[in-house]
């Protein structure tokens, strides 16, 4: 089995009309990337877009992905990538601190993505 990469950014903005689908083409940009590079990829940014219209609380949200890391395992190599604006995000700064918290493997974008082979 091939590691896991979750991404982790930005997904809200104030322009809620150009903002959101910037944030989501990004994530879906580096999604591809990862998968190219050997990963299995959660993007929680693909797998919600459109749902930002719906009446689900944030929590709702910021639980499922948080859900989605706490299956991740540190031994089989699963890690995170951090997407630029990470750390103006309050959710992507909580996926941060729990995959740490759970012995996960950080990357940050600026620094380049991994690869797994």
């Amino acid at each position: 089995m091939k590691p896991i990469l979750y991404i982790s950014g930005p997904f809200s903005h104030e322009d809620t009309l150009h903002g959101i689908e910037q944030n989501i083409l990004t994530a879906s940009k580096y999604a591809l990337e990862a998968w190219k590079n050997g990963f299995y990829c959660i993007c929680p940014h693909k797998n919600t877009s459109g749902f930002q219209h719906c009446d689900l609380p944030y929590e709702t949200w910021i639980e499922g992905d948080l859900a989605f890391i706490d299956r991740m395992q540190a031994n089989k190599g699963d890690c995170l990538l951090m997407l630029d604006g990470w750390d103006k995000s309050k959710g992507a700064v909580k996926e941060r601190d729990f995959a740490l918290e759970k012995g996960l493997k950080i990357y940050y974008v600026c620094t380049g993505i991994p690869k797994t082979n």
